[in-house]
């Protein structure tokens, strides 16, 4: 385990020990491995996931030398899934390594069911009509897919999902929960014992700011008939209330309890995303629900019962300037509270659990605890078929729209495409647009041919997303990532 550590320390940080635990059962399957998905499953394998298999038919060729690191001259001639499969392994013998010699398409035909035993399916640089049955093989097997296609200077990388919940979406801007606008009985006993009118001025210069802010809070409710100041003035008047309650001009905790004033007045508030969740149809639970679905009905149920629509307490402070002591014991406070709504939380999961007639200890409360920690930034994607959204494809298009015949002139297939890109942009409503015709040219000139520098570009954000899914934390594209190397820009595609 101390090995182990050492060798995952740095990503350990970022997305824990469960978050590790989750790439190492995870199980991948690339089809296809020129450069852009070698490059993908590469920054996966060095990630630490369990195992992976490639499945590619093609040799080994002079060209692929140029634009895979994963093969050498020693290669050619040789099956090109063996050979990037036994270089990958070096990299992380940790790894389990698989390989089938064979075309993803003819797989796909004649033996659909081998894609179930897989956690996520890579597919690049594969035609349309095979990701379009792809997508639904892994939809009906419940295999996640993701899709990645570098051409030329372009490339894109899209997820192919049904429904996928983020309970850890790690925001960046996470929000301080202190309820210092409705302290509860064990909050306001703690701050009972302090005064900050104390004579003692290094005290007075020590009591955390939450304490500060929760004392005038009280009072300013007690003078103004219960209510919270509302308004420029009274905002206003209730700063001016805590800068008179300073001995001195370089009390750093005045100082923070100034700065975050308006915590008292603006609590955080629920986001329209979270508010999607709670109202999504998916909290109506039966036997085939999901555990995700099962949790957010039970914080639905303590928020109706429990908390007067609030959310449960995450448990965690900032940093304030302090005497350790009484930081250490406002925080325990915080972790009781936190605590005792897990456990409300947790006994409405066992409810909900017998009511569908499943094991009531079948959601451990490690994980109930690491969702209420995380409720107030869960979310839900849905993504439609790629038979569904053909349009935001339209990428996907590119190889066959320009598989012309040898003989066929450049300025020919300048002509066909820029045709075809007015008749797309027609499809999906964006009448009247135009395309330049250096981009058309550009595009016919590629070639279909997969550079490594933006194959290495696309590859690595397929494996940062596909670390998103696989461990179930950040927020992953939620349409096509289309990257332009001509113009170095980048966007996401959503119809």
């Amino acid at each position: 385990m101390a090995q182990r550590n050492n060798k995952y320390d740095r990503q350990l940080r970022i997305w824990g020990d469960h978050g590790q635990a989750a790439l190492e059962h995870a199980s991948v399957c690339l089809l296809n491995c020129g450069p852009t998905g070698s490059e993908a499953l590469k920054n996966l394998v060095l990630g630490g996931i369990g195992s992976f298999t490639i499945v590619d038919p093609s040799r080994v060729e002079a060209a692929d030398l140029g634009n895979n690191f994963l093969v050498s001259w020693e290669n050619l001639g040789q099956s090109k899934a063996r050979s990037v499969c036994a270089l990958l392994q070096e990299l992380n013998e940790s790894v389990g390594a698989k390989f089938v010699e064979e075309s993803p398409e003819a797989l796909l035909d004649s033996n659909p069911s081998f894609f179930a035993s897989f956690t996520l399916v890579i597919a690049t640089q594969m035609p349309e009509k095979a990701l379009i049955k792809l997508d639904e093989t892994c939809r009906q097997q419940r295999v996640m897919l993701l899709v990645a296609r570098s051409y030329g200077l372009a490339g894109l990388v899209r997820i192919c999902i049904q429904e996928h919940d983020v309970i850890e979406s790690k925001p960046d801007n996470p929000v301080d929960d202190l309820r210092l606008h409705k302290p509860w009985p064990e909050l306001k006993r703690f701050v009972d014992q302090f005064d900050i009118d104390a004579k003692d001025q290094l005290e007075h210069q020590h009591i955390p700011f939450a304490i500060i802010l929760v004392k005038v809070a009280e009072e300013w409710k007690a003078a103004h008939g219960g209510r919270l100041p509302s308004g420029s003035k009274e905002r206003a008047e209730f700063k001016a209330a805590v800068r008179a309650r300073k001995q001195s001009d370089d009390e750093d905790n005045y100082k923070e309890a100034l700065a975050s004033a308006y915590k008292v007045w603006a609590p955080p508030t629920i986001s329209s995303e979270l508010h999607s969740v709670l109202d999504d149809s998916a909290v109506e639970i039966h036997s085939t629900s999901t555990d995700f679905w099962i949790l957010v009905a039970a914080l639905k149920m303590f928020m109706a019962n429990d908390a007067d629509g609030d959310l449960p307490l995450d448990g965690a402070i900032p940093d304030m300037h302090s005497y350790t002591d009484y930081y250490i014991r406002l925080q325990k406070v915080y972790q009781d509270r936190a605590e005792a709504n897990v456990s409300a939380v947790e006994a409405n999961v066992k409810s909900i659990l017998r009511k569908i007639a499943r094991d009531s200890l079948s959601i451990s409360r490690s994980t109930i605890k690491q969702f209420c920690k995380n409720a107030r930034n869960l979310r839900v994607l849905r993504y439609r078929t790629l038979a569904d959204e053909f349009s935001p494809l339209a990428a996907f298009k590119i190889q066959r729209l320009l598989a012309v015949e040898e003989s066929r002139e450049l300025e020919q297939d300048v002509l066909r495409l820029k045709a075809i890109c007015i008749n797309l942009l027609n499809d999906i409503g964006v009448n009247g647009a135009s395309i330049s015709e250096d981009l058309i040219s550009e595009f016919c000139r590629f070639g279909a041919a997969e550079i490594h520098c933006v194959a290495s570009v696309i590859g690595g954000i397929a494996s940062q997303e596909a670390i998103k899914i696989l461990t179930r934390q950040f927020t992953p594209l939620s349409g096509t990532f289309i990257y332009n190397a001509i113009e170095s820009t980048s966007s996401v595609l959503q119809l």
